[in-house]
């Protein structure tokens, strides 16, 4: 008996080893590939490819790509005492070969410009030299070149684009939602938080060690605005501005609760010098396509005002919160998303029971040119009607590749998406 059941059982074993080795060996020839997202998860056009370049990396913010594909991306705080991160692909097969972290200043910006890699805390703006491969070349070393900008704790990111003459425009957004005396309705007035900040203001890119002082005030009246880029088609600044908050708290006999919702616009500049947009003393209403007296300054939800100010060219569901701004130039895209404008939004409206997305407006000579609409849905992963979960993503950066290939970055799960068509 025992020996009729040995005869089957080494081969058997034999066979188990021998399946053994060769699962271990597949495993360690098989390469790692890019993650794809599953289809019912991220939504995008028919014709696109989404794939997970790298993820687990933290709070990121902006991101900007170099010719050779490397990724840097900025946080707003320190991963592994660490705030920016770079991801190499080396040998270009579509996979993170290789990643370094350096820099101890947490913030927001990141762009690669004439030679520099220049990056933002949430008070400066300082830089690296690079090299002809546009890699950094001392990494220990940045340059300052802007310090002391206000940061009072709440949206105090200091995002930047340059123009084509060496012109630094950031960004320094207000921390007082609508300039209002503390525990009060009444609004400053005049409001002089707009002396230091709720404006854009411009330095020079090439000059070191600037304060606050040596700046400009570009534009004015722009409470918070994280999405910026500059158009070289129209040779302008583009601001996408985060709108205020709720209007009932203070003032439930003009405005209730479905208005603090769905109120105000979330809006779309083009900015020239001496610009004003208005905050904090009008908002904008997407629904009567008005400009409006802001309750803090005798408002009432009916009475227009703002006839200094510029008006938006696009306006957007309130508290979806733009984070990014890009004007696509590759041309991998088909052509109608040419010179167009992708938007990361950061945040949801109750309006539209829709967010965390990437929206694209089409542009045709430097104007929009139709309706906004939704590039990229479902980061969040749940149904924001019916919510049934936490949010999982919540799209921050946008960024060009060399190839046309457009980079989303979200700062929930420190995920890096690239999309191809």
């Amino acid at each position: 008996m025992k020996n009729i059941i040995s005869r089957p059982v080494l081969p058997f074993l034999s066979m188990i080893v021998l399946l053994g080795s060769l699962t271990t060996q597949c495993k360690q020839k098989s390469p790692e590939k890019p993650k794809p997202v599953n289809e019912t998860d991220i939504v995008i056009p028919e014709g696109f490819s989404l794939q997970v370049v790298a993820e687990d990396l933290g709070n990121l913010r902006h991101m900007t790509v170099s010719k050779n594909g490397d990724i840097y991306v900025n946080r707003s705080k320190l991963k592994d005492d660490k705030a920016i991160v770079l991801l190499k692909d080396n040998d270009q097969d579509g996979k993170i070969d290789e990643s370094r972290q350096f820099s101890d200043l947490p913030g927001t910006g990141v762009l690669i410009k004439n030679g520099y890699l220049y990056t933002s805390s949430n008070s400066g703006v300082y830089r690296y030299k690079l090299n002809e491969k546009e890699e950094i070349i001392d990494i220990d070393n940045p340059e300052n070149i802007v310090e002391g900008l206000a940061d009072m704790g709440r949206d105090n990111a200091k995002p930047f684009v340059l123009d084509e003459n060496e012109n630094l425009y950031i960004t320094i957004g207000s921390w007082n939602d609508s300039c209002r005396e503390e525990g009060t309705g009444n609004g400053i007035m005049p409001c002089t938080i707009l002396d230091s900040a709720g404006g854009i203001w411009q330095f020079k890119a090439d000059k070191l060690n600037q304060s606050f002082a040596d700046g400009k005030r570009y534009a004015t009246g722009v409470k918070n605005a994280v999405a910026i880029d500059w158009n070289e088609k129209t040779n302008s600044l583009f601001a996408a501005v985060h709108g205020r908050g709720a209007f009932h708290d203070f003032y439930p006999e003009h405005y209730t609760a479905k208005h603090s919702a769905e109120l105000p616009a979330e809006t779309l500049y083009e900015l020239h010098v001496g610009d004003d947009a208005g905050w904090p003393y009008i908002y904008y209403d997407q629904f009567e396509n008005k400009k409006m007296l802001a309750p803090e300054y005798g408002g009432d939800g009916k009475k227009t005002a703002g006839e200094n100010a510029i008006d938006p060219i696009m306006a957007f569901p309130a508290h979806l919160a733009p984070n990014d701004l890009l004007f696509y130039t590759g041309e991998m895209f088909p052509e109608k998303y040419r010179n167009g404008a992708f938007i990361a939004f950061h945040g949801q409206s109750p309006e539209l029971k829709k967010g965390y997305l990437v929206a694209f407006v089409p542009f045709k000579d430097g104007k929009p040119n139709g309706n906004w609409e939704i590039f990229a849905d479902n980061f969040s992963g749940i149904d924001l009607a019916n919510p049934s979960g936490p949010i999982q993503h919540r799209p921050c950066g946008l960024a060009q590749g060399p190839n046309g290939e457009l980079y989303v970055s979200e700062d929930l799960k420190g995920t890096v998406y690239k999309i191809t068509y």
